[in-house]
C-alpha cells in the first residue's frame, strides 16, 4: 500500500482546487436560461414547498414537452478536462495517505483510501506505534462529518457574516488593544499538537494577562492530578496490558471508551490469545456499577456501587502494605472478592495492573499506591513517557469560571469544546466574558454567545501535528481543499497576532525549528520532513523526559461523604458510549443507527436499571419515567439491563444536542412511516447539566433520584432480538446434540489438547452427491476469532462505509428493516455478579451449499468458482425467498430508495460499490471490489496473489485482530491455520450447509458456569 508524499498531495490539491473552480462552466450562468416552469418547481423544492414524487412527476412532464416540441438549439456549455493532471493520481484508481484522526480524542494513526481527489475511506495505520493498526466506530464514521452540508460556512461576526479578511482585521485590532491591560483566555479540549501549542504560548507572551485553559467532556483530571502528585509528572501514564498477568478495572472501560480504547484491544486480544507464546494468559477482573463493555469480557466481575469503591481500593492499599484494618463495611460477597483478587496481585507482582475511571484524586491516589506496592510502574505502566492524549484540569476549569463570574475576562477563545453544554451552569458566566471568539464546526449550544463564530476546519482538511505520548509524533495533513473555509486555530492565531502564513508553512517552521535541529537527520530538512509525513508517524529521538519519575507516597485528602443511599433511592450514574461520547458525533447518523455495544439500542439514550430494580418499581422497558433530584427533574424511557448494580440507574452522556432535529425525516417517506424525532426535538435527553462539582473536580455519579412512573410508552430501537438464529432439536444429526452459536471452552481443555479431545465437531456424514462447487483454484474463506473480538464494533461501520449501506432511521430499525450487512449478535451468561457477555460477528456466511441459492426463482444469487456466494443486483427481482431460508437472518432487502439527497454526503460513497436500488436484496460480498482490486494488481505486477494482501474492510478496522481472510486452499495461509484451529467450529454446523466463514471458540479463564448463552 505505497504511500503519497508531500509533493504528491500539494500536486492532487492543486488538481482538485482547478476542478472545483470550474464545476459552474457545467452549470448555466442565469436561472432564465432554464425554462421558467422547471425553474418555477426547481426553487420550489429547494425552497421544501413541493414534495419530491410530485416535483419529479412535473419535471418529467416538461422533459417530454420538451422533447416533443420544437428541437431547438441549447445554449454552449463548456467542460474543461484537466490537460496535466498529477502524476500520481490515476482515475479510478485508488491511493492512500497517512494521517491522523482525533474523532475519539485519542488520536490514532490512519491511512485514508482516495479516489479522484476526495477520501472515501478511513483505515488503520498498522506503522503508527499507539494504535498499531484498527480504528474505532467514531474515527472511521468521521468521514461523514467531512461532507456535512450543515457544518458552518465561513465566518460570523457582531453585526453579521465576515470575510476573512475582515475577521482577521478586526481580531488584529482586538488583541493589539488587549496586550497591554486585557486578561486573554483560551477554553480548549485537550491540544496535543506542539505546533499549535506554540502559537498558543506566543499568544500568552505577548500580552500582560493570559492563561490556557484545557478540559475534557469526559474528565480524566484526577489521574493526572495524582500521578503530578505521586511523580511529579501531569500526565496520564502509559498503560501496558500486554505486559500484565493480572488486570484489575474499577470502571474503567478501556475496551470502549477510557483514554485509548484501540490501542488497549490490540494489547488485551495479544495477552489473551491461547497460541501466543506467553506462559500465562492476561486475568482480567472487573469491579463497576454499569455493565461496560469491558466488564461483560471481564473473566471475574463483581458489581460495585459508587460509594463503595473508595473503602475497595483502601481495603486493597491496606492489605498489599501489610496493614490489617477493620472491616471497611463492604458487602461480604465484595470482601470475598477483594481476598482472592489479593492472593492473584500478590502472585503477580511486576506483572499485575489496577486502573480506574473515578475522578476523584483520593482513590487514583490509591490506585497509584497498589500499582506502587505491585511493581507495576516501568513495567505495566510507564510515567518516564506519558500519554498526552487527555490533559484538562477541572482545578483550571473551575477556577476560570470565577473569573468569569467576577467579570475579570476580556477576551475567551474557545475550541475544540462545547462549554454550554458540556458544562452545568455555564451559560451564564460564559455571558460576562468581555468578547468570545468561538472555533466550532456547527451550529451548537455555544454558538450563540460568541461575539465571533469562526468555522473550524475537519481533521481530513487540514495540516496538522499531535504528540499523543511523549516523543511519538504523528501528523494530519488536507486529503482536499477546504470545503467551508474552515481555519485550523494555530492559522487563526498566527494571524490575529499579526504573524500570518499559510497553515502548512507555520507546521514546518515549527518542525524546522524545534524538532529538527534535536535529530541529528542528516538529511536537508524538506527531505527529512517529507519522509515523515509521509509515514505519518515520527517517533522522536532528540526529547529526553524530565521531570521526577520516582514514586513518592503523600497524604491521602480526605474521602468524600458518600454513604448509603436514602432509602428508596437511587444513584445516578452517567457514561459515555463508543457513538456519541461526549456529544462530539451528534450530527453523524451512522454513529446514531449503530447499535450500542453493550444494550444493542440505537437512536436514544435511555435510563438503564437492573431487573430486580424495575421489577420493584413495576416498570418495564419502554416506560417512560420523570428522574427528580435535588437540582430538578427530566424525563428518559426505561431499559430494563442485566448486570447493573440494584442501586444505581445510568445514562449516557452526549444526547439531546441542538440540531439533532435534522435526522427528522432522515428514513424513507411512505404513509406508514415515522419521524425519527419528533418536531422541534432532539435525538435522547441530554443530562450534562446533572454532572456534579466535588472538591473542584467533576463527578459523574453523585446525585441521589427517586423515579416517577409517566403515562405513556417510548418504543425503543433494539437490534438483538430482531432475529432467531437456533437449530430446533429435533433437526439435530443421528449422535449429536444442538450446539451453542457461541461456544466457550475452559482453558485448561484448550492448551496442549487436541480437536477431538474436546470434540468441538459434529460427526460429518458423507453426502449422497458429489459437491456441486469444486474449487481448484482459489477458495476465499474467513475466520472470526472470538476470544479476540471484544464486541467493540469498529467492524460494523467500516463495513458501512466501504460498501455504501444506507441510514434507514429509527422507525426503519424498529421494523427490523436495519441495513447493516454485519451485526454483531450478543449473548449473556451468568447472573448477577456471575455475568459475562459474548460477542460474536455474524455476516453472509458463504456457504458451499447456500439455501439461499435454491430457492432464487432468477439466479441472482449464485456461487463462485471462487467459493463466494454472489448477489447479481440487476437480476433480482425481490422475491425474498433466499432472505426466509437464510438460517443466519444476514441478507438484507431494500423496501425503498433510501434517501441520498445531500449531494454534499453523496461524496463518501464507495465507487467501487453499486448502490443498491428499491427491490433487490443484498448482503455481505466478502468485499468482493477488494478481491478483484488485488488480483489486477498483483497480475499487473505479474506475481501471484501474497497471504494477507487482501484485508476485508472489517478485518482491516479491527483492533483486536480477530478477523482473518484468506485463501482455504492454500495450507499454509494463515486463514488455515486458524480453520485448523482446536477451537475452530461452523456457525450452525448441524445443517451441514458448509459456510466459509468459521469461528474460533473462546476461552473461559475461570470456572465452568454451566449456563447457556442467551441473547
Amino acid at each position: 500500500m505505497p504511500l503519497l508524499s508531500f509533493s504528491a498531495m500539494k500536486n492532487i490539491q492543486r488538481d482538485a482546487q482547478v476542478k472545483s473552480s470550474r464545476k459552474a462552466d457545467a452549470l448555466p450562468e442565469n436561472p432564465s436560461d432554464l425554462n421558467p416552469s422547471i425553474a418555477r418547481v426547481l426553487d420550489e423544492i429547494e425552497e421544501g414547498k413541493s414534495s419530491s414524487r410530485r416535483s419529479f412527476l412535473r419535471l418529467a412532464g416538461f422533459s417530454f414537452a420538451a422533447t416533443a416540441g420544437a428541437c431547438s438549439r441549447g445554449k454552449p456549455q463548456t467542460a474543461l478536462p484537466l490537460v496535466q493532471t498529477a502524476p500520481e493520481m490515476i482515475p479510478g484508481r485508488a491511493y492512500w495517505v497517512a494521517t491522523t484522526s482525533m474523532a475519539c480524542g485519542a488520536g490514532c494513526g490512519a491511512l485514508v483510501r482516495c479516489r479522484d481527489g476526495r477520501p472515501v475511506k478511513l483505515e488503520g495505520n498498522p506503522g503508527h506505534p499507539v494504535s498499531q493498526g484498527g480504528l474505532c466506530p467514531a474515527c472511521q464514521a468521521s468521514l461523514l462529518g467531512l461532507y456535512d452540508s450543515k457544518r458552518l460556512q465561513g465566518a460570523r461576526g457582531p453585526e453579521g457574516p465576515l470575510s476573512e479578511e475582515l475577521l482577521d482585521l478586526q481580531l488584529r485590532d482586538l488583541f493589539q488593544n488587549l496586550r497591554s491591560s486585557g486578561k486573554i483566555r483560551f477554553l480548549t479540549g485537550t491540544v496535543n499538537s506542539p505546533s499549535t501549542l506554540s502559537q498558543i504560548q506566543a499568544c500568552l507572551e505577548q500580552c500582560s494577562d493570559g492563561r490556557h485553559v484545557m478540559y475534557d467532556g469526559i474528565s480524566r483530571s484526577a489521574i493526572l492530578e495524582a500521578h503530578q502528585m505521586t511523580h511529579g509528572v501531569r500526565g496520564l501514564p502509559r498503560y501496558r496490558l500486554d505486559r500484565a498477568e493480572v488486570l484489575v478495572s474499577f470502571g474503567a472501560d478501556f475496551l470502549s471508551t477510557w483514554v485509548s480504547p484501540v490501542e488497549f484491544a490490540k494489547q488485551y486480544a495479544r495477552a489473551r490469545r491461547p497460541e501466543g507464546s506467553r506462559s500465562k494468559l492476561l486475568r482480567h477482573w472487573q469491579f463497576e456499577a454499569n455493565l461496560s463493555l469491558s466488564g461483560g469480557n471481564a473473566d471475574v466481575r463483581t458489581r460495585i456501587a459508587p460509594w463503595e469503591e473508595n473503602a475497595a481500593l483502601t481495603y486493597l492499599s491496606d492489605r498489599l502494605a501489610g496493614q490489617e484494618r477493620s472491616n471497611p463495611g463492604l458487602p461480604a460477597l465484595l470482601i470475598e472478592r477483594l481476598d482472592q483478587l489479593l492472593k492473584e496481585l500478590s502472585a503477580a507482582k511486576g506483572a499485575a495492573l489496577v486502573i480506574s475511571d473515578s475522578n476523584e484524586v483520593r482513590q487514583q491516589l490509591l490506585v497509584n499506591q497498589i500499582n506502587q506496592h505491585l511493581n507495576g510502574y516501568g513495567r505495566t505502566l510507564d510515567v518516564s513517557r506519558p500519554s498526552l492524549q487527555w490533559q484538562g484540569s477541572d482545578r483550571d476549569l473551575h477556577q476560570l469560571r470565577q473569573e468569569l463570574e467576577n467579570g475579570g475576562v476580556d477576551l475567551l477563545i474557545v475550541q475544540g469544546c462545547n462549554p454550554v453544554y458540556d458544562l452545568p451552569d455555564w451559560e451564564e458566566a460564559l455571558k460576562k466574558a468581555g468578547h468570545i471568539v468561538y472555533l466550532s464546526r456547527h451550529e451548537d449550544e455555544t454558538s450563540p454567545l460568541a461575539t465571533w463564530l469562526v468555522s473550524e476546519s475537519h481533521d481530513l482538511e487540514r495540516w496538522d501535528d499531535h504528540q499523543p505520548v511523549e516523543g511519538v509524533y504523528s501528523f494530519s495533513q488536507p486529503l482536499l481543499p477546504g470545503l467551508f473555509a474552515g481555519r485550523s486555530l494555530r492559522h487563526c492565531l498566527a494571524s490575529w497576532r499579526g504573524a500570518a502564513a499559510e497553515d502548512v508553512e507555520l507546521l514546518k517552521k515549527f518542525w524546522r525549528e524545534k524538532i529538527y535541529p534535536t535529530e541529528n537527520a542528516g538529511e536537508a530538512f524538506e527531505a527529512w520532513f517529507d519522509r515523515n509525513l509521509q509515514r505519518g508517524v515520527y517517533a522522536a529521538k532528540g526529547i529526553e523526559p524530565a521531570g521526577k519519575k520516582e514514586f513518592q507516597r503523600v497524604e491521602l485528602p480526605a474521602p468524600d461523604s458518600e454513604t448509603e443511599l436514602s432509602e428508596g433511592k437511587l444513584q445516578l450514574v452517567l457514561y459515555s458510549n463508543p457513538a456519541m461520547q461526549d456529544g462530539r458525533h451528534a450530527h453523524n447518523p451512522w454513529l446514531h443507527e449503530l447499535p450500542d455495544p453493550v444494550t444493542k439500542v440505537c437512536w436514544d439514550n435511555y435510563l438503564s436499571l437492573a431487573p430486580e430494580t424495575a421489577s420493584k418499581l413495576r416498570l418495564e422497558t419502554g416506560d417512560r419515567v420523570r428522574v427528580e433530584g435535588e437540582i430538578g427533574s427530566f424525563e428518559i424511557p426505561v431499559l430494563v439491563q442485566v448486570g447493573l448494580h440494584p442501586q444505581i440507574a445510568a445514562v449516557a452522556l452526549g444526547y439531546g444536542r441542538k440540531g439533532t432535529d435534522r435526522f427528522a425525516d432522515i428514513g424513507p417517506e411512505w404513509m406508514q412511516s415515522k419521524p425519527t424525532v419528533a418536531a422541534g426535538g432532539q435525538v435522547g435527553q441530554s443530562v450534562s447539566s446533572w454532572i456534579a462539582w466535588k472538591n473542584q473536580q467533576r463527578r459523574f455519579s453523585a446525585h441521589e433520584v427517586s423515579l416517577v412512573k409517566l403515562g405513556g410508552s417510548h418504543k425503543l430501537a433494539c437490534t438483538q432480538d430482531h432475529h432467531r438464529m437456533e437449530l430446533p432439536p429435533h433437526l439435530a444429526p443421528k449422535g449429536g446434540e444442538v450446539r451453542d452459536v457461541v461456544r466457550v471452552l475452559p482453558l485448561a481443555e484448550v492448551q496442549g489438547q487436541t480437536e477431538q479431545e474436546h470434540g468441538s465437531k459434529h460427526h460429518v456424514y458423507k453426502d449422497l452427491w458429489p459437491d456441486d462447487h469444486p474449487y481448484e483454484g482459489k477458495r476465499w474463506g474467513m475466520a472470526v476469532d472470538l476470544n479476540a473480538c471484544t464486541g467493540c464494533s469498529s467492524c460494523v461501520i467500516a463495513c458501512q462505509v466501504e460498501n455504501n449501506v444506507p441510514v434507514v432511521g429509527k422507525d426503519e430499525v424498529l421494523r427490523h428493516r436495519e441495513m447493516s450487512w454485519i451485526r454483531i449478535d450478543r449473548y449473556f451468561e451468568g447472573e448477577g455478579d456471575q455475568l459475562q457477555s459474548h460477542h460474536q460477528p455474524v455476516m453472509c456466511q458463504h456457504c458451499s451449499k447456500a439455501p439461499c441459492e435454491t430457492v432464487c426463482p432468477v439466479l441472482a444469487t449464485t456461487h463462485s468458482e471462487e467459493g463466494l456466494n454472489q448477489q447479481v443486483y440487476n437480476r433480482c427481482v425481490g422475491t425474498r425467498y433466499c432472505a426466509n431460508n437464510c438460517p443466519y437472518k444476514v441478507r438484507r432487502f431494500n423496501w425503498f430508495d433510501y434517501p441520498r439527497e445531500d449531494q454534499l454526503q453523496n461524496l463518501s460513497l464507495n465507487p467501487d460499490v453499486t448502490v443498491r436500488s428499491r427491490g433487490v436484496m443484498e448482503k455481505c460480498t466478502l468485499c468482493v471490489q477488494r478481491i478483484q482490486d488485488a488480483k489486477a494488481e498483483a497480475r499487473r505486477n505479474g506475481r501471484p496473489l501474497e497471504d494477507g494482501e487482501i484485508q476485508m474492510a472489517c478485518q482491516q478496522s479491527c483492533p483486536s485482530q480477530a478477523i482473518v481472510f484468506g485463501d482455504l486452499n492454500d495450507p499454509e495461509s494463515l486463514i488455515s491455520k486458524f480453520r485448523n484451529n482446536s477451537r475452530s467450529y461452523d456457525l450452525l454446523e448441524e445443517l451441514d450447509i458448509q459456510p466459509g466463514v468459521h469461528y474460533l471458540a473462546k476461552v473461559r479463564k475461570q470456572e465452568d458456569r454451566g449456563d447457556h448463552h442467551r441473547g
